[in-house]
């Protein structure tokens, strides 16, 4: 009898575990891994986040017109796990002093421009807010209307002078913060 309970919970447990597997590999297909990196003067910049796409949904708007990221609530900036911003050295994040290490990435998009958070909480899978009490830097960079349309949300590094801009771009919208040495 005891044998029996002992594989029935067997069984159970392995058809939890897979069904897990397939819930997380399906979220990371739906919203894919991207990265990008720069080494520039000495100055070493790496972005991890995940890739979700439009599927013909409005991406940023006011909650009234059903947008997926409705002005003024937050935002983990891609999907599954929050943006992660490793820099190797003492940095300016659009103009404010940072030490070197690992920040995730969190935005609050507003009408025209989108406050972009740094944040030490670690990381949480999710679409789980991090605690704002661990919120090292707030700045808010302006958001432009592109000419083209990005499917798949997007962050690209370019040296720009002795600087490193981060690119972000998402279905018809654009906005980009410096990093500096210090």
């Amino acid at each position: 009898m005891l044998k029996k309970i002992l594989i029935g919970i067997g069984i159970f447990l392995v058809i939890v575990v897979a069904a897990m597997f397939y819930l997380n590999n399906r979220n990371r297909t739906l919203s894919p891994p991207g990265s990008t990196e720069i080494s520039h003067q000495g100055l070493e910049v790496k972005v991890d986040y995940s890739r979700p796409s439009v599927r013909g949904r409005l991406i940023f708007g006011t909650e009234a017109e059903g947008a997926l990221l409705p002005h003024g609530k937050y935002w983990r900036l891609g999907a599954n796990e929050p943006t992660r911003l490793t820099v190797n050295k003492d940095f300016a994040f659009n103009g404010a002093a940072m030490k070197a290490g690992q920040y995730d990435i969190y935005a609050i998009p507003k009408a025209g421009e989108i406050e972009l958070r740094l944040n030490t909480g670690g990381r949480f899978w999710g679409a789980t807010e991090a605690d704002e009490a661990q919120d090292v830097l707030k700045t808010t960079v302006p958001m432009e209307s592109s000419t083209i349309s990005v499917e798949q949300f997007t962050i690209t590094t370019v040296a720009e002078g002795a600087d490193v801009k981060l690119v972000m771009m998402w279905a018809d919208k654009m906005w980009s913060v410096r990093i500096s040495s210090k």
